[in-house]
């Protein structure tokens, strides 16, 4: 069966139930409390479409299964930049410059790796500048995951970062970011960057 024009899997209440480690009774509560949206069977039983399933644990913040992930491949919104960065003086002064610079673009921000984690699974923004030195957060371990996670569907990373280590990006590179900046940062350089970042990956996407 298709959904939207994407073939997907359906799961029945007692295999949710069994993914999310509870009794079958409780799945149906979810679905019968509106947290998990399902629809009913000519027979009277719940199914559940992939991509509802995989709102419901996100939106809980449940571990996703990796066979629960394959086959749904999620699109960014290029139109929308997020920022991720504690420093919010420097986070509203990209978001001030950037809407200057990119009218036809929404900018997000984030303050924090929880913040962050909320916004890219609501939002699905097409760019994200990231700040490798956020605290309590890895920010390499965070641009691997970004890039690794199929639900999020490969957006650009711009890591920005206050080292001025040649070793330091260049890890950050091999971990999948498309360009870092050295703090102080060059607004006009990272626009410049912003739109190229855009305009490429977005035609590879519309080619593939």
């Amino acid at each position: 069966m298709a959904k939207n024009g994407k073939k997907i899997r359906i799961f029945s209440a007692l295999e949710v139930a069994n993914i999310c480690g509870v009794v079958n009774q409780t799945a149906i509560n979810w679905i019968k409390s509106g947290y998990l949206k399902a629809f009913m069977t000519p027979g009277g039983q719940y199914r559940i479409y992939q991509e509802d399933l995989l709102e419901f644990l996100k939106s809980r913040g449940m571990k996703i299964p990796e066979e629960l992930s394959e086959g749904i491949e999620e699109t960014v919104e290029w139109q929308r930049i997020l920022i991720i960065d504690d420093d919010r003086d420097l986070n509203h002064v990209l978001k001030r410059y950037i809407g200057r610079k990119m009218p036809e673009v929404t900018v997000l921000q984030a303050f924090d790796g929880y913040e962050a984690g909320r916004m890219l699974s609501e939002w699905k923004p097409g760019v994200i500048i990231l700040d490798i030195n956020l605290p309590g957060v890895d920010g390499h371990k965070l641009c691997r995951k970004i890039k690794s996670d199929p639900g999020l569907g490969n957006p650009v990373i711009i890591g920005i970062t206050g080292l001025e280590d040649p070793e330091e990006s260049e890890k950050l590179m091999r971990e999948g970011a498309d360009a870092v900046y050295t703090k102080p940062l060059n607004m006009e350089s990272l626009v410049i960057e912003i739109k190229k970042l855009i305009e490429k990956n977005r035609d590879q996407n519309e080619r593939g």
